[in-house]
């Protein structure tokens, strides 16, 4: 399959009647994720939260730890029941030359239980950017080695769109120990983004927006908005959509894909994309265009 394929051959390669195989990815009718356990849909969760409460202020949420990543005053206005309460830069480090650098992997394992995941539950993030900031907990949960792992489609926009119930008193974490067993795979460095600059197989996506991309970015950097993966309604787009998509800018199963944005959050978003599609070979260079950016030993494109 040759990288300049074009989207409506490749939407009829992905898109037809009948089964596709692709490496790390099967489609049935083109129509359904490879990996759909990486989105919660809103409507499914409401059978999962149960008031304890006629009030409906707590809420026991068997075998799963939903946590809410928006701003304070927003989870305190109203959040789902039973919803822990995280920060958005919670895991950023806090004093680093690089913006968005995260913590030391003892401080993120000490952060993380404190909000009570463990092993064996299941972990849902939301926000209400489109699950951007859900996106970069997802990454980092994969990274750090915790699988069942998912965002709430569309967020708590999509919660309050069906109707799902509210709750202001905060819920009340369970503390407990995590234990990472780190995934190389999943993270990416400025070494490894330079190592692969000519290898054919490899794709390297900068999510930013275009004005920032036109103002700098890697020469062989492919830009590829992060908020295209996103319908209208704020939801991912279908399977369908995103493969379309990302053909369309020479992306497919086949490569090897590294993406990054400014600070490591937006790559996030993207890596959920591709891994939703069964994308097998992703991964996110979390200190970015910060980064890269600043060192002037760093090929780069400037306007």
């Amino acid at each position: 399959m040759t990288l300049d394929l074009t989207r409506r051959n490749f939407g009829l390669l992905t898109l037809g009647a009948m089964a596709v195989n692709l490496p790390g990815v099967t489609f049935a009718q083109g129509a359904a994720y490879a990996n759909p356990g990486l989105l919660e849909e809103p409507g499914s969760l409401i059978g999962a939260v149960s008031p304890v409460t006629g009030s409906g202020q707590s809420a026991q949420l068997e075998g799963m730890v939903l946590v809410d990543v928006r701003p304070r005053a927003e989870y305190d206005a109203g959040h789902i029941p039973g919803a822990v309460y995280l920060a958005p830069d919670a895991v950023a480090a806090r004093q680093s030359p690089i913006d968005g650098t995260l913590m030391h992997v003892t401080n993120l394992e000490a952060l993380i239980g404190s909000i009570g995941i463990a092993a064996d539950r299941r972990i849902v993030f939301y926000d209400d950017r489109g699950g951007f900031h859900a996106a970069r907990m997802l990454w980092l949960m994969e990274y750090l080695g915790h699988q069942n792992v998912a965002v709430l489609n569309g967020g708590w926009s999509a919660w309050k769109g069906v109707g799902g119930p509210v709750a202001t008193q905060a819920a009340a974490a369970q503390p407990t120990e995590f234990h990472s067993a780190i995934s190389p795979r999943r993270h990416a460095t400025a070494n490894d983004v330079l190592a692969h600059r000519n290898d054919p197989d490899e794709v390297l996506i900068d999510v930013r927006p275009p004005h920032m991309y036109e103002e700098g970015h890697i020469p062989w950097a492919v830009n590829v908005p992060w908020a295209q993966n996103l319908g209208d309604d704020g939801r991912f787009r279908s399977a369908g959509e995103l493969l379309a998509h990302f053909g369309d800018h020479g992306v497919t199963p086949e490569n090897n894909v590294i993406m990054h944005c400014q600070n490591g959050l937006a790559s996030s978003h993207s890596y959920v994309a591709l891994r939703l599609l069964g994308f097998s070979r992703v991964r996110v260079y979390h200190r970015s265009w910060a980064e890269w950016g600043s060192d002037p030993a760093l090929p780069k494109v400037t306007a």
